[in-house]
């Protein structure tokens, strides 16, 4: 049986806008381990300082609030062993919030442990709550996979953030993956569309690599047959 660390990053309660003041905002929960989470991190820089703590759940935040926002168009070759054709899964980013994006703020901190809690909010302007609104109407599918990658060895912040968004990546193309495997009778060669994430993604350690559950909504412009080839 594999073993579980479970290092779970928020999935509390994006399923709704909240509306704060009048204005509609986005809220969810990062967890940042201060202390190392498997050995041979040991060397490297924990324990996190308060700073590096809050500047990298700050981080997380921005990039999950990113792809809830603006989510990514996709390019998947879905692949066929038998075939010969590798399996490749292309994300495209359709914009950003930045780091330090003053619509970003932390509400609420807590520290259990060697665990940092932090709460966040993010204040959409009108433009940022068509697009999230966009994401809930149409031909847009829900859909929840899990996604792996490996631990790596962080060497500084943007190393750490990009492992993460790495194995949310795998997660999506998962996601992609299993909505396909249940609409269509014939497998795909491939598929292109958009894809948003739909909540704060978990994140936990499954037998020495990163793995992360996250629930997205997929939108499928173009199914390419084998038969087109």
């Amino acid at each position: 049986m594999k073993s579980k660390i479970f290092l779970f990053t928020g999935v509390i309660f994006l399923n709704s806008i909240l509306s704060v003041s009048g204005q509609e905002v986005l809220r969810g929960q990062v967890t940042v381990e201060m202390a190392p989470v498997y050995p041979f991190y040991m060397d490297v820089y924990y324990p996190l300082d308060t700073a590096a703590t809050h500047r990298r759940a700050l981080s997380e935040a921005a990039m999950f609030y990113s792809a809830m926002i603006y989510g990514w168009s996709f390019e998947y070759e879905i692949g066929e062993r038998a075939r010969g054709i590798p399996e490749l899964f292309e994300l495209h980013p359709e914009g950003a919030v930045r780091f330090g994006d003053p619509k970003l703020r932390a509400t609420d901190a807590e520290v259990k442990g060697s665990k940092f809690y932090l709460w966040t909010d993010y204040r959409m302007d009108d433009a940022q709550l068509r697009r999230i609104q966009s994401w809930r109407a149409g031909t847009v599918k829900n859909a929840q996979a899990v996604g792996y990658g490996p631990i790596g060895m962080p060497v500084d912040e943007d190393d750490w953030i990009e492992i993460k968004k790495k194995v949310l990546e795998d997660a999506g193309r998962a996601a992609v993956r299993a909505l396909l495997q249940g609409t269509e009778r014939n497998r795909p060669k491939a598929a292109k569309g958009f894809i948003a994430l739909a909540a704060f993604p978990s994140y936990w350690i499954d037998a020495g690599q990163w793995a992360a559950s996250a629930r997205f909504r997929v939108e499928i412009t173009e199914i390419i047959p084998f038969s087109a080839y």
